[in-house]
């Protein structure tokens, strides 16, 4: 928004003409979103309080996990809603709001964020660990994701074949099952992030880790000189995604604030559904949807270990970890929560630092 009121005004004073560059405004979007996490933070947190939004911490089936988590009983959830004001806002004002990868992922981000208000105030109502129903959360993920697969093939230039890093030249065809990948990987990638918010930070750590490595991706992405000196996928305004990933990487600073150990509040599903859900449609966009299980192999390393659980337990009877997800299973193992937190982050900044490194070896 500020770019159409600013920039126009650069014949009049030259000091506008800064507005054009997306290194200012991503920085800037960054800030924007930290300050507004900051200042309206508290503000959000009272609320929250008097209206009596506090997480459940479930008992039954996992009494040794609840003497740990046992005083974060009654802490306000849906802190979500902080991370959902303060990336909109800046992305708003610092975005090119015409753009429609903007828009869409804009768009997509908002419509999670609203899927997981609906679960967390059912949970909160329900007084239980149990939303809305996990097929109802499903269909809006993949609602989601298919749309945005089919104004992809019907409306942008984004190619449907599927680009493996590594592999210089090579990308396999998927035609009508593109619909389908993309679905899986906005409705795992928003799983993901969900899955890993059970310690104080985490979640919102890694993510701001992931978000900072797709804000430089999509930079590259939507300038010709470095794609093609890099040889990867150039899509022209994607570019602007910058920005929207900064604000991301802002809200979550700010956010983290009043997360960190011991935590003011939780983002419950309203944050991690909308930021990972959002990440997977940034992934979408710049064609670096692989690249994603390597920049949040964090999250995936999560969610998998939810699904071994399961199929260890079905097939022996006997669980392969203490308590999935595998943060849970740190704790128990005697991890103070704070340590297993900032062991996951150092994880993830390597794993991110691994993946921009594969921009050199196209």
């Amino acid at each position: 928004m500020l770019y159409y009121i600013f920039y126009p005004l650069r014949d009049l004073w030259f000091g506008f003409n800064v507005f054009k560059y997306l290194t200012f405004r991503a920085a800037m979007a960054a800030l924007t979103a930290f300050l507004i996490s900051v200042i309206f933070g508290p503000m959000v947190i009272n609320l929250l309080k008097k209206l009596k939004f506090g997480q459940y911490i479930r008992k039954e089936h996992v009494e040794s996990l609840y003497v740990l988590h046992e005083d974060k009983k009654g802490t306000p959830t849906m802190g979500g809603l902080l991370i959902i004001l303060a990336i909109t806002v800046s992305t708003l004002l610092w975005a090119d709001v015409l753009n429609q990868y903007i828009l869409l992922t804009l768009a997509s981000f908002l419509f999670l964020g609203l899927v997981g208000y609906r679960d967390d105030y059912a949970k909160i109502k329900k007084k239980t660990n149990e939303g809305i129903t996990a097929r109802a959360k499903l269909l809006a993920q993949i609602t989601l994701g298919a749309a945005i697969a089919l104004y992809i093939m019907r409306f942008t230039p984004i190619p449907t074949e599927l680009a493996l890093p590594f592999m210089k030249n090579f990308a396999v065809n998927l035609g009508i099952f593109y619909v389908v990948f993309v679905v899986i990987v906005v409705t795992s990638a928003s799983n993901a992030v969900n899955l890993t918010d059970g310690l104080d930070g985490l979640a919102i750590g890694c993510t701001i880790i992931a978000a900072l490595s797709y804000a430089i991706l999509s930079y590259v992405a939507g300038n010709f000189k470095l794609a093609d000196y890099l040889n990867v996928f150039c899509l022209e305004g994607a570019g602007e995604l910058t920005i929207f990933c900064s604000a991301m990487v802002g809200s979550g600073l700010g956010f983290l604030w009043f997360n960190c150990p011991k935590a003011d509040v939780f983002m419950g599903d309203t944050g991690s559904l909308a930021l990972g859900g959002a990440l997977g449609v940034v992934a979408v966009f710049i064609k670096k949807e692989l690249l994603l299980f390597l920049v949040g192999g964090i999250f995936v390393i999560e969610a998998l270990s939810v699904l071994l659980q399961i199929a260890w337990f079905k097939t022996t009877g006997k669980r392969l970890f203490k308590m999935a997800p595998i943060h849970h299973h740190f704790q128990l193992l005697k991890w103070e929560e704070p340590k297993v937190t900032i062991r996951f982050w150092i994880v993830a900044i390597i794993l991110a630092l691994l993946s921009l490194a594969t921009l050199k070896l196209q």
